[in-house]
């Protein structure tokens, strides 16, 4: 399968997995923002610890200024595959193109785990 143009790295599974579960984790013991444009104002204003953006997203324009706006503001970000799990991980009953996690809550340690794992990957 094709990846999108705004998709700048191949993330495992299992990394899926954690990522799913830390969005899950953060939404109850933290605070996450669903949606590209509560995403984007979150990394605008310095608050994202870690943005996560589906890769099914159509049309690919929606999402694609999200990894250079994250690149720009120095916010660690990664990819899932499907918006309707981000969706569901984010506790909500829609699809979502991305989430940013703006505090952390009881995933911290998760989330720590998540980005030096992408810092790997993007080298």
């Amino acid at each position: 399968m094709k990846m999108a143009g705004y998709v700048k790295f191949e993330v495992p599974k299992e990394l899926v997995s954690k990522t799913y579960e830390a969005v899950t984790i953060a939404k109850t013991t933290g605070k996450v923002k669903k949606g590209v444009n509560e995403t984007t104002k979150t990394i605008e204003r310095g608050l994202a610890k870690l943005v996560v953006i589906a890769t099914d997203v159509q049309p690919e324009e929606i999402v694609m200024h999200l990894p250079v706006l994250c690149e720009e503001k120095k916010v660690p970000y990664t990819y899932v595959p499907s918006k309707e799990e981000l969706g569901k991980a984010a506790g909500i009953e829609v699809p979502t193109s991305s989430v940013a996690i703006a505090e952390e809550g009881d995933a911290k340690k998760l989330i720590d785990e998540i980005i030096s794992k992408v810092n790997e990957l993007k080298k």
